[in-house]
Parts: structure tokens; C-alpha cells; sequence
């Protein structure tokens, strides 16, 4: 039996630690109400020579096929993907599309500045950290005016710039390599546009092609735990679903851990214009699209939203009218319940083993269940 400590947090019990690391049922448990993590060694039996020789044979066979049973795959604590926006950005690769002069370089550059600063967004929680902005697209003189005329001169070291960078697969990689080991706090990087990073092959891409771009920022994003959002546009064809609209074969939103559709919100409102010539007078109802899109939001294992923006003609910054699909909430556990009532300001800590802790809480639980519930 190993005694090892572990710590959790009565605030917050959704803590992670490394993948694939299994419980030690008989570990002491210390609860405490300030922030800590779950720090586990894996717990093998000892394996004789020849066990670890067959295994070792086995896993090297051409057609081994590794899996996991349940009991085994419960027994592990993943890490869950951190928020840099809750209900909006989480960690992995995302894609934001929208026809061209529609605003999406707008509405990054206003992300990115609240990501920096840590201020919320349209009363979304916001997780502070430093952003790199690629915006291929611009150049420093318009930066400087598009982000005075948003922001003012207040200015942040946690926003970083480039109007320059490398391709995927041809040097990109190392440079966001590089600027993630020198800015460790790195939450989002925006790539603005997806055309400026990925290689010119062919004007056709294949589904393999566009998954396989999307894949390898994936992997990366996943790899340092950021979130990446790449910027792209959308097709002038009509589409059933607005997704089928991003430019391009489904094999960028399928790999994509999520995308934003970025749509004009069409409005004909009653005015109408008097056309006067020499002969007749015409008129006519008169079209006007105002400032205001819709933000289509869906994502892996967070819920689909359509948002109603409009565009604030002064700052030239999106803000939020409303919004339709009301954000999943997680249910009460009555095991953290119980959990959070065995700590308090004034008794700030639990220690003692999983079976102490089970008949503390007064639940119909087995020791081993309570365990793989709390992490």
C-alpha cells in the first residue's frame, strides 16, 4: 500500500491530473478549501519477468490493438478542457467564418483584447491570459487605428502582434512553439486568415486536405492546452445549415473542436425613397441592412447558441442584444453537497482515508465509488 497524499479542493472538485492516472484505493485523502489537485502515481501490481516480457511481446505484435475496460477507464483522471471564454472558447482549434467586410476581424480583435485584460464578454466569463493575434491581413499603422478606435490608449502586455508568420508545416509550428515556451500564461491564438497559414497545393482542396490543416492545429492547441481560432471565410451559395456555408469541404469543421457562423442579420424596416424625374415619380421601399449579425455558436460538449449582435458605430466593438438557447446548467452533486459541509472558513480541513471519509459524508456509497466520483 502506497500512503500517498492527496489533495482536493471543496470548491472545486472538478480538478484533473495527468492522463491516465489510476486511484489508489487505500491513499489517505486530505480536503482542504483552498485550491489544490489530485496527484496520483500510477498503481501497478509487481510484474514478474516473464509477465512484462509477454506484455511487452504482445504490444509489439503488428496487430495488437490496445484497449481499456471500463473498470480501467473510470479508475483514470483525464484533465477536463479549460474555458478561455465559458460557454464560448474552450481549449482546442475553432473556426470563426463570415462573409468578407462583415466584421470578423472586429469582433477577434475584441476577443482578444478581453482575453488579455481578463475583462468578461457580454457577461461571459472571461479566464485571463496572454493572446497572440496573427493578423496577416493587416499592418501595424491599421492595427494601431482599429484597436485606438475599440479600445482608447490603454494598452496591455498580454496582446501580442504579428502581421507576418511562417506557413503550417514550413515553420509555423516552431514559431508558435517558440512564442508558447517564452509566454507560458498563452490562452488564445488567433489566426486571421486560415488562407494566409495553409499551404497552396491546388485551389481544390480535398476533405483529406482541409482535415488534416485543421488537424494539425488541433493537435498543437490540445498539446499546449490553448485555444486556437482561425478565421475563414464563408461560400456565397445558399446552404440548409449555416455550417455547410464555411468555405471549403466539412473537413474543417469536422475536425474543429467547434465554429462561429458570422452572418448579417437582414432587416427591412418601413422606409421608403421618392424618386423625382422630369416624367414620373417613382418610389420604392428602401432595403437597409443595419449594423447587427448573428453569431452561431456550436461546439464539442458545450451547448449550441445563436447570438444577436450589433455593431456599436463609435467604438466600432460588437456588443450583445440577446440571445437565444439557454446555457446548460450542471445539476446539483449531492456528494459535493455533502463534500463542501465537512469544510468551512473556520474548519478549513478533512484528512483521513477513503473509508473515514464515506461514513463522514453519511452516503449509501461504496468507497471505491465515492472515489472515482470525486475525481
Amino acid at each position: 500500500m502506497i500512503d500517498e497524499k492527496k489533495k482536493m479542493t471543496a470548491q472545486d472538485l472538478s480538478v484533473g491530473a495527468d492522463d491516465g492516472q489510476s486511484i489508489s484505493k487505500n491513499s489517505d485523502i486530505s480536503i482542504t478549501t483552498s485550491k489544490g489537485e489530485i496527484n496520483d502515481e500510477v498503481i501497478n501490481p509487481q510484474e514478474s519477468l516473464e509477465e512484462m516480457y509477454r506484455r511487452i511481446q504482445r504490444m509489439s505484435d503488428p496487430a495488437y490493438l490496445h484497449t481499456v475496460t471500463l473498470d480501467e477507464l473510470m479508475d483514470n483522471v483525464f484533465e477536463v478542457k479549460s474555458a478561455v471564454i465559458e460557454n464560448l472558447l474552450y481549449t482546442g482549434a475553432y473556426i470563426l467564418a463570415g462573409a468578407p467586410k462583415i466584421g470578423k476581424s472586429f469582433l477577434v480583435a475584441q476577443i482578444a483584447h478581453h482575453v488579455s485584460i481578463g475583462q468578461d464578454l457580454w457577461g461571459y466569463k472571461v479566464h485571463q491570459g496572454t493572446v497572440l493575434y496573427l493578423a496577416l491581413e493587416d499592418d501595424e499603422s491599421r492595427l494601431q487605428r482599429r484597436m485606438f478606435r475599440m479600445f482608447g490608449v490603454e494598452g496591455t502586455s498580454s496582446l501580442h502582434f504579428a502581421t507576418s508568420a511562417k506557413m503550417i508545416g514550413s515553420g509555423l509550428d516552431e514559431q508558435l512553439e517558440k512564442f508558447v515556451r517564452e509566454h507560458s500564461d498563452t490562452k488564445l491564438i488567433i489566426a486571421d486568415t486560415l488562407q494566409k497559414v495553409r499551404e497552396m497545393v491546388s485551389d481544390n482542396y480535398s476533405y483529406s486536405n482541409d482535415y488534416e490543416v485543421i488537424g494539425k492545429l488541433k493537435q498543437f492547441a490540445d498539446r499546449h492546452g490553448v485555444c486556437i481560432l482561425i478565421v475563414h471565410h464563408t461560400r456565397k451559395q445558399s446552404a440548409g445549415d449555416s455550417f455547410e456555408k464555411i468555405s471549403g469541404t466539412t473537413g474543417l469543421s469536422g475536425c474543429a473542436d467547434g465554429a462561429l457562423i458570422m452572418q448579417k442579420e437582414k432587416r427591412t424596416d418601413g422606409k421608403a425613397t421618392l424618386e423625382i424625374s422630369g416624367r414620373e415619380l417613382l418610389m420604392q421601399k428602401e432595403k437597409r441592412t443595419d449594423s447587427k449579425a448573428t453569431l452561431e455558436v456550436v461546439g464539442r460538449d458545450q451547448p449550441d447558441q445563436r447570438l444577436y449582435l450589433s455593431k456599436d458605430q463609435e467604438r466600432l466593438v460588437w456588443l450583445l442584444d440577446h440571445a437565444e438557447n439557454e446555457l446548460w446548467k450542471q445539476p446539483p452533486d449531492p456528494v459535493l453537497e455533502a463534500v463542501a459541509k465537512i469544510v468551512s472558513d473556520e474548519n478549513r480541513e478533512w484528512e483521513g482515508s477513503p473509508t473515514e471519509l464515506t461514513e463522514a459524508l453519511r452516503l449509501d456509497m461504496a468507497v471505491n465509488r465515492l472515489t472515482k466520483h470525486l475525481n
